[in-house]
């Protein structure tokens, strides 16, 4: 712990420039990053006053490849990105956790009082309660702290702030109580077990663990008790390539029956074989049932988990690419992915609402404009917020000048990979 006036002044006159740098990697955003964390440690004290506090991190994501497989134990390729959610904190002797997140009201969470309520559901509230039972539930140490939290992560556009939400809180218990002994695999499946248990969305693995591990990595979700995970060293920008995010602004409301549709249509299938996820089933009985499950289930379970399985290979396909640095070959599976998600998995706009489709219309001026200059695809859930393209750096910024005469100024974000996952800063 560090006092937050000490705090304060190291990160005004640049004495924590190389942590920055070392965690955020692109040292234009130095000074933007600087004055952030300041405000932050301003903002703590105005809440809670001052002393010993610490700062902790915990990063957004983007999905490279294997888009709605994880909930099916399948294999995923993701990374952790330099938008994140920080946190100053400082630990109380009370029990209770004290959260105040920017532009929210402040909230207060029992650590004795941590059943599920059903009015909680899809509330913050619900996260922080989710997390901390996981935790105790799990073996681990809990009590109380207070903290104030700020995101540039964007919300409801596909990063996982949710997920860097969760992995923050998590980390944190880990560092307070655990002397920061708690695996980032073992922060990633508490996280998911608040978000589908105690927010009430059943979303797969995937953002969890690439928020909590960071950096570039394969994930195999085959032994959901012990995913395989792989980090996987690639440098996009010494390849002339840059990972572009464009937020469409599509509005998640009202989508999360769109959502859980895409797990339960795909395990119905699988349960066509009396199995509970496809990863249990071979695509070879899949196809070779194709009249019985159209019959059963209608043609776009079957199209959803066609996809499933050739996502699968794709993942395999891209994490080969970029071990062996061919770009054509990672770009043009990316494509095929992309491809694959909108026609079979078919989650780039909602049925119920066909008159509005930004994502469609990203991804087609995408196409128009980026020629061979680079390629996208839908990003992360999908149905509505990002698409994600991988750029030339020689045509970034006509790209982004582009995306964003469309979808608003700054909707296009340039991102880095960053090596860190959740961590203590400080």
């Amino acid at each position: 712990m560090t006092h937050t006036s000490v705090l304060a002044q190291q990160f005004a006159d640049g004495t924590q420039d190389h942590l920055l740098a070392d965690i955020y990697v692109d040292r234009s955003r130095i000074p933007y990053q600087r004055d952030r964390y300041v405000k932050a440690v301003e903002t703590y004290v105005q809440c809670f006053g001052q002393g010993e506090a610490a700062v902790y991190s915990a990063p957004g994501r983007s999905e490279i490849g294997g888009n709605h497989t994880d909930h099916q134990r399948g294999q995923v390729l993701a990374a952790g990105i330099n938008l994140d959610a920080i946190a100053i904190v400082g630990r109380t002797d009370d029990g209770v956790i004290r959260v105040k997140s920017d532009g929210y009201d402040m909230l207060a969470i029992d650590t004795e009082a941590l059943a599920p309520e059903e009015s909680e559901k899809e509330t913050t509230a619900a996260l922080i309660k989710g997390v901390a039972a996981g935790m105790k539930q799990h073996g681990f140490h809990i009590g109380g702290f207070q903290a104030y939290v700020t995101s540039d992560v964007l919300i409801g556009a596909g990063l996982s702030s949710s997920a860097a939400f969760e992995v923050l809180i998590g980390t944190i218990l880990s560092g307070l109580y655990n002397d920061m002994k708690v695996s980032p695999v073992e922060i990633a499946i508490i996280s998911q077990y608040a978000e589908n248990v105690y927010f009430g969305k059943p979303c797969g693995l995937m953002d969890q663990m690439a928020c909590s591990v960071g950096s570039l990595v394969h994930i195999d979700f085959a032994d959901i008790s012990e995913p395989a995970v792989e980090k996987v060293e690639f440098d996009l920008d010494n390849a002339g390539y840059s990972l572009c995010i464009t937020d469409t602004k599509g509005s998640h409301a009202n989508l999360t029956a769109d959502y859980a549709a895409i797990p339960a249509e795909m395990k119905a299938v699988a349960g066509m074989f009396g199995k509970e996820v496809l990863t249990e089933v071979s695509e070879q009985d899949i196809l070779a049932a194709i009249p019985r499950i159209r019959e059963s289930l209608g043609d776009r379970a079957l199209l959803r988990a066609l996809h499933f399985y050739e996502e699968n290979k794709r993942v395999m396909a891209e994490v080969s690419a970029l071990k062996t640095a061919d770009i054509p070959a990672f770009l043009e599976t990316v494509k095929a992915s992309g491809a694959s998600s909108f026609q079979y998995l078919q989650n780039v706009y909602t049925s119920h609402d066909i008159t509005s489709q930004n994502m469609s219309v990203a991804l087609a001026v995408s196409d128009i404009s980026l020629g061979s200059d680079g390629t996208s695809r839908v990003h992360g859930g999908g149905f509505a917020g990002t698409i994600q393209a991988f750029v030339k750096n020689t045509a970034v910024e006509t790209y982004k000048n582009t995306m964003d005469a469309v979808f608003g100024e700054d909707s296009c974000k340039i991102l880095k990979i960053r090596k860190y996952g959740g961590m203590k800063v400080i």
